[in-house]
């Protein structure tokens, strides 16, 4: 694949992460297809343009920038059992500042949980995933990619907090931002057993990460 072709595969990415997105365009589809819907296709496609963009760096021009060693996989081992951890006890959980969440409404600013500590925890897993990934993938093409992607989750939660503030208003947005900075960082969970599934959920992830990394990438990640 050239670099033209790399770019072009790029392009496609920030369109279909930006456009479906956009409040007009998101309320259209989600009045067609409903919330559920709405949040089903999005993830879908948004994993399927992420895998073509990860394969065409792959496949681009090899231009070496630093070289490969055996600590950074551990690093890199250590790092994604964390990403795997976060997004456990993200998704389907209550989160009013992010794009996802469920049942919103029930969100409690006391009991906040991952919230206490990012506003964006599926952003924060993107950002370390990508960075970690940098460390054993020295070529230019995949320094482009993860770089990128990297800022792109950085850079991404200003843009949702402009959006949020933006919907909820300034005075409750700023409410609920200072009730969850003064919530306490560790709380007795509603349910000991919801977390135990959560935390084994995560590693079960992880594990399936590391068994599917070589037929999916083409790469073990061992």
């Amino acid at each position: 694949m050239s670099w033209a072709g790399f770019a072009g595969i790029f392009a496609v990415f920030f369109l279909t992460h930006s456009i479906p997105v956009r409040p007009a365009i998101k309320a259209r589809l989600t009045r067609r297809i409903g919330a559920r819907g709405f949040a089903l296709g999005y993830s879908a496609l948004s994993l399927a343009v992420l895998a073509l963009l990860i394969w065409s760096a792959g496949q681009a021009p090899y231009v070496e920038v630093w070289p490969q060693m055996a600590w950074q996989r551990h690093v890199v081992h250590l790092g994604m059992l964390a990403v795997c951890l976060i997004l456990a006890l993200t998704i389907a959980r209550p989160n009013p500042f992010s794009f996802g969440g469920a049942r919103n409404d029930t969100f409690d600013p006391r009991r906040a949980g991952i919230v206490r500590w990012a506003r964006h925890p599926v952003l924060l897993a993107l950002a370390l995933w990508a960075g970690l990934h940098l460390l054993p993938n020295g070529d230019l093409a995949h320094v482009i990619l993860f770089g990128v992607l990297g800022g792109f989750a950085v850079g991404g939660r200003f843009l949702i907090d402009r959006r949020k503030r933006r919907e909820v208003g300034p005075t409750e947005w700023e409410a609920l931002r200072a009730a969850v900075a003064h919530a306490p960082r560790f709380h007795r969970p509603l349910s000991w057993p919801g977390l135990i599934l959560r935390l084994v959920a995560g590693v079960g992830a992880f594990v399936a990460l590391l068994w599917l990394h070589p037929i999916v990438i083409g790469v073990s990640a061992l």
